[in-house]
């Protein structure tokens, strides 16, 4: 079985695959008469096909123990999802570029307390994955009619730590 190394989530290297939502180094203004500052356009909601439109959920995910091994990732066709964590705990993230072969070798992020990520529509990715305890996120992505989700099973697994 493979050995993927997880890497911290920065904004260059998570690129490809979308966009991290984080405060540092975020647009921001001043908003209700100074009093609140405002992180602005963080990520680039995408939605599209019938009757296509934004949503937002809450999700609580349980912990997953590292090493993990990975089989299987998604995407989705008609829409990005962006997961927003609601507390300061860390969250893995797998993405994987596509090929012609569908999806290549995944890469694994582990993010740092207070990121988030906008994970671009069609991009492969694996499923959320709260690290070390319960945590709470909330979910932006899209709504409607359609077939919005394709899964690929790597013919064998992958170890990520």
């Amino acid at each position: 079985m493979k050995t993927i190394e997880i890497k911290p989530l920065t904004r260059e290297a998570f690129a490809p695959f979308g966009q991290v939502i984080e405060q540092e180094g975020a647009h921001s203004f001043p908003i209700n008469a100074g009093k609140c500052t405002r992180y602005h356009d963080l990520a680039n909601i995408e939605t599209t096909g019938e009757k296509a439109r934004p949503m937002i959920s809450l999700l609580r995910g349980e912990p997953y123990p590292l090493p993990l091994e990975l089989a299987m990732v998604e995407r989705h066709p008609l829409g990005s999802q962006a997961f927003i964590p609601l507390g300061d705990a860390s969250f893995l993230v797998v993405v994987a570029e596509e090929t012609e072969n569908g999806p290549a070798e995944p890469i694994a992020f582990r993010t740092a307390p207070g990121q988030g990520v906008n994970i671009g529509r069609n991009v492969w990715h694996g499923i959320l994955t709260p690290l070390d305890t319960v945590s709470d996120f909330a979910v932006v992505d899209r709504g409607g009619e359609g077939v919005n989700l394709e899964e690929h099973f790597y013919a064998e697994p992958f170890l990520i730590r």
